[in-house]
C-alpha cells in the first residue's frame, strides 16, 4: 500500500506528464485559429483574435476535401485487407501444423526489421511494370499484408482454447467455419487493435504516397500538408489548421476503440 505522500507525488508526476504530452496539441489548435501566427514567437495558449480564417484559406489553397476522401479511402481499404490477410495467416500459423511452420513464421517476422525505405525502388519498379503508378491500387497494394498483424493475431488466437476447435470439428465444422464462427469472434479485441494500428500507419504514411501518387487530386493528407510548407516562408496558421483536421479522425477512432485496444494489448502480451 502506498502512503498518501507517495500517492500525491505519483498524481503530480502523472499530471505533469499529461500536460507535457497534451501541450503540443493545444498549441497546434491555438495556432490554427490565430491568423498570422508564427512558431518563432513565445507559445500562447489563449489566442489574441481567434478566427477560423486559416481553415477557410486551407480549403482554398488545397483541394482538402478531396485529400481527406483520398486518405480515408486508402486507409480504410488497406486496413480491411490487413485484417483479412493477417487473420487468415495467423490462423494457419496458430492452428494448422505443417513442416517448417516455426521457421517460416520466424522468417516472416524477420521482414519487420527491413526498413521500408530499402523497398522503395523495387516496389516502384513493380508498380510501374503493373501500370499502377498514380493509382489508388498502387498506393494500397504494398500495405495489404502486415507481419506485425500476423504476429499480433497469432498471439491472440493462441489464447483461444483448442478444445473449441475440436468440439466444432466433431460437429462437422471445417476450418473455414471454425475460423469465422469460433476464432474470429473470440479475438475481436485484437482485431480492433490491429485495425487502429493499421489505419494509423496508413493514414500517416508519407513517403510511399508521395512517390506513387503524382496527381494533386489524389494526394493524401501528409503529402498535402507538406505542400503547405514553403521554401522561404510558411503560413503556420494554415499548416496547423490542416494538422488539426488530420488529427481529429484518428483521435475519434482511438476514443471509440480504446477499450478494445487495452483488451487486445493485454490479451496478446504486448508491451
Amino acid at each position: 500500500m502506498r502512503s498518501p505522500a507517495a500517492k500525491t507525488l505519483l498524481y503530480i508526476a502523472v499530471g505533469i506528464g499529461a500536460l507535457v504530452m497534451i501541450f503540443p496539441f493545444i498549441w497546434t489548435v491555438v495556432t490554427s485559429i490565430s491568423p498570422g501566427a508564427s512558431l518563432t514567437t513565445t507559445p500562447k495558449l489563449i489566442p489574441d483574435n481567434p478566427s477560423l480564417a486559416p481553415y477557410a484559406e486551407l480549403f482554398q489553397r488545397v483541394p482538402f476535401a478531396q485529400v481527406i476522401v483520398n486518405s480515408v479511402v486508402i486507409a480504410a481499404i488497406s486496413t480491411v485487407f490487413q485484417l483479412v490477410t493477417s487473420a487468415m495467416a495467423a490462423y494457419v500459423f496458430a492452428r494448422l501444423p505443417f513442416r517448417g511452420r516455426g521457421a517460416i513464421f520466424l522468417l516472416y517476422l524477420a521482414t519487420m526489421m527491413i526498413p521500408f525505405q530499402v523497398l522503395i525502388v523495387p516496389l516502384f519498379v513493380e508498380m510501374k511494370s503493373l501500370g499502377l503508378i498514380n493509382t489508388y491500387a498502387g498506393a494500397i497494394l504494398p500495405t495489404i499484408a502486415s507481419a506485425f498483424g500476423v504476429f499480433l493475431l497469432r498471439q491472440a488466437i493462441g489464447t483461444v482454447p483448442y478444445e473449441l476447435d475440436q468440439a466444432a470439428t466433431l460437429d462437422g465444422a471445417g476450418h473455414f467455419r471454425v475460423f469465422f464462427q469460433i476464432v474470429l469472434p473470440l479475438v475481436r479485441p485484437a482485431l480492433a487493435t490491429l485495425a487502429v494500428f493499421g489505419f494509423l500507419n496508413t493514414w500517416n504514411s508519407f513517403l510511399w504516397p508521395l512517390i506513387i501518387l503524382r496527381d494533386p487530386l489524389m494526394q493524401t493528407l501528409p503529402v498535402a500538408l507538406s505542400s503547405l510548407q514553403g521554401q522561404y516562408s510558411t503560413q503556420w496558421d494554415v499548416l496547423m489548421a490542416g494538422s488539426v483536421i488530420s488529427i481529429l479522425p484518428m483521435f475519434a477512432l482511438y476514443v471509440f476503440a480504446q477499450k478494445y485496444i487495452v483488451q487486445g494489448v493485454a490479451g496478446t502480451g504486448l508491451k
